[in-house]
């Protein structure tokens, strides 16, 4: 007859409810009490247990529970304090991590395709010129090479937390002004004041190039007669400022808030407020704004950061 425990391995214990369960619950249930009451509560309640036990003659016994008790609101109290805490830190790291996540998600998503309205429309200029203006054709040519040569390492990046330096933006920004002049001709008139010594200084890649990319597409190719574009950096009281200025038909993003999501191949203006943040905290800022009529038409682009230098790569193109 087999016996109705013959499923069980032989080696194996068995395994019972521990007798000792109904006191640990019941422990912590007057530990969980004797935190839910205040002090002022305890004392009371404590003066009216040591008259009782006094009147029956046991006094001592009062005390050592009244003293009992007050060690375990204490040690309970920080142990409850504590949980609370590590709860809370592991609730912010992951909601870090989601943020985090989630901008590197927009990212990756952003820089896995070359903006098509330009590259198709610079295809479509050599091939033009290839008829016209070979010598220029071949210039447009060499400079969209470059053009992916700088950015498809970086599209393959999968962390925001990447950094470079602004020498090797200029590598990405230089053939895509290259391009962009020779398509506008007298149209497009470009100003540089970029000091040698800041091609060093630390960039996320690809913000400087999107805020190229916005006035262009939303200020200078609009307007008939062209205009001017200028881009500028500087250290002023320990942060870095790139600026990009265009003389365009203007631009007032999302209520003058700058928070388009529209995108060239970098990111749009949105995305760079969020990595921003993700990467600097409050130490970084970005604004962009339509000029003042004192000022002239078109838009001004502004981005700050902690100015950190970064080696410069060895491969490095600069403007």
């Amino acid at each position: 007859m087999t016996s109705s425990n013959s499923n069980q391995h032989p080696l194996t214990p068995a395994v019972a409810p521990s007798a000792w369960q109904p006191f640990k619950d019941a422990f912590h249930g007057y530990a969980k009490w004797l935190l839910s009451i205040s002090w002022k509560l305890f004392m009371g309640l404590s003066f009216l247990l040591m008259m009782a036990f006094g009147v029956l003659g046991i006094p001592q016994v009062a005390f050592l529970l009244i003293l009992t008790s007050i060690v375990i609101k204490v040690t309970f109290k920080y142990q409850t304090q504590a949980e609370e805490k590590a709860t809370a830190a592991t609730y912010m790291a992951e909601a870090e991590q989601l943020k985090r996540q989630l901008v590197e998600a927009r990212l990756a998503a952003m820089q896995a395709q070359v903006e098509p309205h330009f590259l198709f429309n610079t295809l479509a200029s050599i091939d033009h010129l290839i008829e016209t203006d070979p010598p220029r054709a071949s210039l447009m040519q060499k400079s969209l090479i470059a053009l992916l040569r700088a950015t498809l390492p970086s599209m393959r990046e999968t962390s925001t937390a990447k950094l470079r330096n602004m020498g090797q933006e200029l590598a990405v920004i230089r053939p895509y002004l290259d391009i962009q002049k020779m398509r506008m001709e007298d149209r497009l008139q470009i100003e540089w004041d970029i000091p040698e010594g800041l091609h060093s200084a630390e960039l996320p890649h690809m913000m400087v190039l999107s805020l190229v990319e916005n006035a262009f597409k939303h200020g200078l190719e609009p307007k008939a007669e062209g205009g001017q574009l200028t881009l500028r950096a500087e250290v002023n009281h320990g942060q870095l400022e790139v600026t990009v200025r265009d003389t365009g038909v203007g631009y007032f993003p999302a209520e003058s808030a700058g928070l388009s999501s529209q995108t060239g191949h970098g990111f749009g203006l949105k995305n760079i407020r969020d990595r921003l943040a993700l990467l600097y905290g409050d130490q970084a800022s970005f604004s962009i704004r339509a000029m003042e009529p004192y000022e002239g038409s078109g838009t001004l682009a502004k981005l700050s950061v902690p100015y950190r230098v970064v080696p410069l790569d060895a491969q490095t193109v600069t403007a």
